[in-house]
């Protein structure tokens, strides 16, 4: 099953409001509010397994994340060897986790501004696991069967910004830098670590060409480790980390600039597309 955020179709002009919408064919069905779908996930589910038919066209609807406003999103860094290798560090023993906020999040086809003072964003495709149960100091296999599904995401980064201490937080929430597909339910998505080939292209060159079976640490552990210390919640999103490939450790470095687009390809998670745009669009963040 596949579902979307949308903006309220039948809103008057001027009140969005962000509502879930189950994907058929083309077309989508909207369901219910963002916030009442996670608050009742097993009610809300049922009803959307029971939509057959779209009754929206999907290229008409204006889409939006597909998590409330107070989910926490934790990308999970260095969390494939040979992505840690290419920047000169060693393999994590355990998790290296980072925040973003929602307000970075954006969706498929929408543009990424360039700050002004970076010389280029730089692509890190990933898998992104949407949290559907409360975990706190969850097993393994608790976690496991807590994952509401996956999408593709896009881990863009503003690198000078990120270098400017240790802490990585600013260079990974800059404005609409967090790109999030289509959300996948796990029962049609499977397991990451059955292998899922990740390919990320910029203007149709390949430039990471990974599989989720080389993650360092797993889903269900991934999860797991974070629950042992903060509570997760339904919506939350934990992005699994980047496979080798990106551009700040290329000879020359290479990033994207205003121009450029961007694509994550993920076996039966979709295309995530995101073209970039100069630093004037950021007016509108």
């Amino acid at each position: 099953m596949k579902l979307v955020g949308m903006v309220d179709p039948g809103r008057e002009p001027g009140r969005r409001r962000i509502v879930i919408g189950v994907v058929v064919d083309d077309r989508v069905t909207p369901l219910t509010d963002v916030d009442d779908f996670y608050a009742d996930l097993p009610h809300w589910l049922e009803r959307a397994r029971a939509v057959r038919h779209g009754t929206v066209p999907l290229a008409e609807v204006s889409l939006a994340p597909p998590v409330p406003a107070s989910a926490r999103v934790l990308c999970v860094g260095l969390n494939y060897r040979a992505h840690a290798a290419e920047g000169g560090f060693r393999a994590p023993e355990h998790p290296t986790v980072f925040g973003r906020w929602t307000a970075s999040l954006s969706v498929d086809g929408v543009p990424a501004p360039v700050p002004a003072n970076e010389p280029g964003l730089d692509w890190e495709g990933e898998v992104a696991a949407v949290v559907g149960a409360r975990l706190c100091d969850a097993g393994e296999q608790e976690a496991e069967a807590a994952v509401l599904g996956y999408a593709v995401f896009n881990d863009l980064t503003a690198r000078t910004a990120q270098k400017l201490t240790a802490q990585w937080t600013l260079g990974k929430n800059a404005d609409r830098s967090g790109p999030i597909g289509t959300l996948v339910t796990a029962d049609e998505a499977g397991s990451l670590s059955d292998g899922l080939r990740l390919v990320t292209r910029v203007n149709g060159e390949v430039m990471q060409d990974g599989n989720t079976r080389d993650m360092i640490f797993g889903v269900s552990e991934l999860l797991s480790r974070i629950s042992a210390t903060l509570t997760l919640h339904p919506g939350d999103i934990v992005a699994t980390g980047t496979p080798e490939g990106v551009g700040y450790v290329r000879t020359p470095p290479r990033l994207l600039r205003s121009g450029d687009v961007v694509e994550v390809e993920v076996d039966r998670l979709g295309t995530l597309r995101t073209p970039v745009t100069d630093a004037s669009a950021r007016s509108g963040a």
